[in-house]
């Protein structure tokens, strides 16, 4: 018998650890023999920490939300009286959700061990680099990866075979290929769960990139805030070592010598950018450079440099050994394959999925997610992080892919997702997605550097009440200027939550604006707290819960709220067990 506990950043933040901890003291104590493993997250993030124990006859139940003190009682019923502890286990199998996902970056995530490379090997692991170097060769992989039509999966799309043939067609000896896995989107985190999860799918897409353009060495730039992530990759480039993957003469070709390291970045949004990426890997500052060059022509160090996320590569070994045919069946005609995106924000089954591109947005958020959080009404999706735009409800049924997904302003990005509803401020949104970008701009270009600064203070002052006639009109102006006038794709795409949600939200904009108050209730400034005279019994409560003592009145008489006083932090609502307490 076997116990798999998911032990993912997500598992262990739920409080995985604890229950490993738990089951590790109670195996012992009561002597059983048991194998106790763990794998990385299967996607279901809202579930966790998830338990998986495999009979001996290979059938497996899966415990979700385990705490440690349901532990002795799966053990005694499960473990040892071989009968599931029912109340514990997943209630319902969501066929519907799982017959829409195709996984294929995230085929071993959840499943495998990613600290043992047996298992990935079992899983038919490094297969797919053999069959490149002993029968493909350079040319032969990468017609393979134009034939699956693979586009790069960090959010600007380029074809991920016109990349590597570049690299090969630079002349010099020296090459570099390298993974950027510094994933900093605010609600994205798939790098992560495959780092974690099954970071030698990374590996070998890896060295069959390095083969294709004839690169020595392989550098994965790691967000330094992802501990979990590079203890992984370094225990798996170990063992991937230990076993002749990595080094001299790969799979018998003494021409084919490659090694990898890591390199733990500073946690920079604009090091996303390649030649800010570069900058970084060579120890300067990590600020974009004009291009050309490329990087395929003169990159890291000045020599032919490749670089794709950690998606993409997983990807690749899946094609190698089923086919480009097989990849590209799936999909859209431009957009192939599948793409994995979080799910996060007011959606019910938060986590990551992954499903054929070309599949509608309302299919994804709806069928796979399970909808909105307590049944309120759906009111957007922010797609691409803070450089990508807003969907809103009308256009749900646009399907995923890049040419579609740009024409609706917003960009598929690395694939973060997160869903707002009806209590959501487009404004404020706008205002903190800019927020971000304003701060991690590298300050080299001045409508970057200033503009987004300017357009920021304009969306503080609509949001605390201060808007004026014209100010949608100046940031539509200054936006339209920063993406015409920024040097990097993190300037280019800055605006695009603000123009996005003027776009399809300009209402909100003007009854911010003009009526002084906010649709959606949350610009604190704009709220008018009072209380309903019919459903007040006088409990008293609202007035002992204030801490300005804004609100009178006597015992079981209704009470008042002077406005003058309050200052709208929300404590009476909290404690009014009546809905007594409105906001308008």
């Amino acid at each position: 018998m076997k116990i798999v506990i998911g032990q993912g950043s997500c598992g262990i933040a739920a409080g995985a650890n604890k229950v490993h901890s738990e089951f590790e003291k109670q195996i012992k104590s009561k002597d059983l023999h048991v194998e106790l493993t763990l794998t990385g997250c299967i996607g279901m993030c809202h579930l966790e920490p998830i338990v998986d124990i495999i009979d001996d006859n290979g059938e497996k139940t899966t415990y979700v939300q385990v705490k440690p003190e349901m532990i002795d009682e799966i053990i005694t019923k499960h473990v040892v009286g071989k009968e599931k502890a029912s109340e514990y286990t997943i209630k319902e199998i969501d066929e519907k959700a799982i017959g829409k996902q195709k996984r294929i970056t995230l085929r071993n995530c959840g499943i495998i061990n990613p600290e043992h490379i047996e298992e990935y090997i079992e899983k038919g692991g490094y297969e797919a680099a053999k069959r490149a170097i002993k029968e493909l060769g350079p040319n032969g992989v990468i017609e393979e990866i134009k034939t699956a039509g693979l586009r790069g999966r960090g959010g600007a799309g380029f074809p991920t075979w016109f990349k590597w043939n570049a690299a090969r067609q630079s002349p010099g000896d020296e090459k570099y290929i390298v993974c950027n896995a510094d994933e900093g989107d605010p609600g994205a985190f798939m790098d992560r769960s495959i780092l974690e999860g099954d970071p030698h799918s990374l590996i070998e897409g890896m060295i069959i990139g390095g083969y294709a353009m004839g690169a020595k060495e392989g550098v994965v730039y790691v967000r330094a805030e992802y501990p979990l992530a590079i203890v992984r990759l370094k225990i798996a480039i170990e063992q991937a070592r230990e076993r002749g993957f990595l080094g001299k003469g790969i799979f018998g070709d003494e021409n084919f010598n490659f090694d990898m390291r890591i390199k733990a970045g500073a946690g920079a949004f604009v090091c996303g950018e390649e030649t800010a990426l570069i900058a970084s890997l060579e120890g300067e500052r990590g600020m974009p450079r004009l291009k050309p060059p490329f990087p395929a022509q003169k990159g890291y160090w000045g020599k032919p440099t490749n670089i794709n996320n950690v998606e993409t590569f997983a990807n690749v070994p899946w094609i190698l050994a089923n086919g480009g045919d097989a990849f590209a069946a799936m999909g859209t005609e431009k957009s192939k394959g599948t793409k994995v995106f979080a799910l996060t924000g007011k959606i019910k089954k938060g986590g990551l999925v992954e499903v054929p591109m070309g599949m509608p947005i309302k299919e994804i958020i709806f069928d796979i997610g399970g909808g909105i959080k307590d049944d309120k009404e759906f009111k957007a999706v922010q797609m691409g992080g803070p450089s990508g735009g807003c969907i809103p409800s009308e256009l749900l049924d646009t399907p995923v892919d890049y040419d579609s997904i740009s024409k609706t302003g917003a960009i598929m990005g690395s694939g973060g997702m997160v869903v707002m509803d009806e209590t959501t401020c487009m404004v404020d949104m706008a205002r903190f997605f800019l927020d971000f970008t304003r701060k991690e701009s590298c300050g080299k270009c001045i409508y970057c550097r200033l503009g987004t600064k300017r357009m920021l203070e304009i969306l503080t002052r609509i949001c605390e009440g201060e808007g004026k006639d014209g100010d949608i009109e100046l940031l539509e102006e200054l936006g339209t200027k920063i993406k015409e006038g920024s040097l990097c794709g993190l300037g280019q795409t800055a605006p695009n939550p603000v123009l996005s949600t003027i776009r399809y939200f300009r209402e909100e904009y003007e009854k911010h604006i003009y009526d002084k108050k906010c649709p959606a209730k949350q610009c604190q400034n704009l709220l008018t707290y009072s209380i309903n005279k019919d459903k007040c019994v006088g409990c008293t409560l609202c007035s002992r819960k204030c801490p300005v003592g804004a609100i009178t009145g006597n015992v079981k008489e209704p009470h008042v709220i002077d406005t003058e006083k309050c200052i709208k932090c929300g404590a009476c609502k909290k404690a009014c067990k009546f809905e007594a307490i409105e906001v308008n």
